[in-house]
């Protein structure tokens, strides 16, 4: 499984130069079955990385451009009469899919983002009082672009907390920079790619993933980081008790993915800021300050003791 996982890796970092970290993570959000959210700046390749993971899964993958006048039932579907058969019948939308990227989903109202809250927390949609149940593994990809850009929508707070991990991609170093404008075609590369797994092979990786043992002391350092965000002075609002099993569920996916049965600090620490840091509400002093969420995140974990563990054992 470990092979299948690094083969993954490399052809999705055939496409997305020079992002190992970011590449990494996502994989390990994919591993837990986590949303994900990219936001960045456009241009950066945050569609191109959802691709590229797309066609290497063996899932079933459907892109939704989120715009200003999208409609619910544009996502969700719709029952249109059958004259035929004298009744209703429900029309899939484009969210009836295993891997679901919601492109730019910033740049919609906030109706047609909550469209998307029961499809991700429940794994269903309900239409016309009658729920229908999402395909097996379902995980949504969503990008965005930086709030402050014009035309963008705040996703409210309960939707943030649905998303395992917010992840950035930035700019590329110079040398990283240089192969990309050597890429004659870079839609080329992406075409390319092949399945690695099946759908049924990556659900298996996530039972092996969860299956990761974490020591006692780590499940406390765990608790500990997310009870330190909400007593933080510079914070208004902490991590709820979502955020704690989703770092709980991702370290065990980074020690799998690390050829590792058991859970380390460090790959606790890995994800403490990406899976955190969109759970934050700092306070309105402390951003005039210029304060960030990455800033007080690194304060925690360098004042949270780390407990001692020898191969997996407390």
């Amino acid at each position: 499984m470990v092979e299948n996982i690094a083969k993954i890796l490399a052809a999705v970092g055939r496409v997305i130069i020079g992002k190992d970290e970011s590449i990494t993570r996502l994989m390990i959000g994919i591993l837990c079955n986590g949303h994900l959210l990219i936001e960045d700046v456009p241009g950066v390749g945050k569609t191109t990385l959802v691709k590229a993971f797309a066609k290497t899964l063996g899932c079933t993958f459907t892109r939704i451009q989120f715009t200003p006048d999208l409609m619910p039932a544009d996502i969700i579907g719709i029952s249109v009469y059958d004259r035929a058969g004298e009744k209703f019948v429900f029309k899939p939308g484009p969210i009836m899919s295993q891997i679901v990227l919601a492109d730019e989903i910033n740049r919609t109202s906030p109706k047609n983002q909550a469209s998307l809250l029961e499809a991700m927390e429940e794994r269903q949609v309900t239409v016309d009082g009658i729920a229908y149940a999402l395909p097996v593994p379902f995980l949504v990809i969503a990008t965005q672009n930086p709030i402050e850009y014009e035309g963008t929508f705040p996703l409210p707070e309960a939707q943030l907390d649905r998303f395992m991990m917010r992840i950035s991609l930035g700019y590329p170093e110079h040398e990283e920079e240089v192969k990309i404008i050597q890429l004659t075609s870079p839609g080329s590369i992406l075409q390319e790619l092949e399945p690695v797994i099946t759908s049924s092979e990556l659900l298996g990786m996530q039972l092996q993933a969860a299956s990761v043992f974490m020591s006692p002391p780590l499940e406390s350092y765990i608790a500990s980081l997310s009870r330190s965000t909400r007593s933080h002075p510079d914070v208004l609002l902490g991590v709820s008790p979502r955020g704690g099993q989703y770092l709980y569920r991702g370290a065990k996916a980074a020690a799998f993915i690390r050829g590792r049965d058991f859970v380390l600090p460090d790959d606790i620490k890995f994800l403490t800021v990406p899976v955190f840091s969109h759970r934050l509400i700092l306070k309105p002093e402390a951003r005039l300050k210029s304060r960030t969420a990455k800033n007080v995140l690194d304060e925690i974990l360098l004042n949270t003791r780390v407990p001692v563990v020898y191969h997996g054992k407390n």
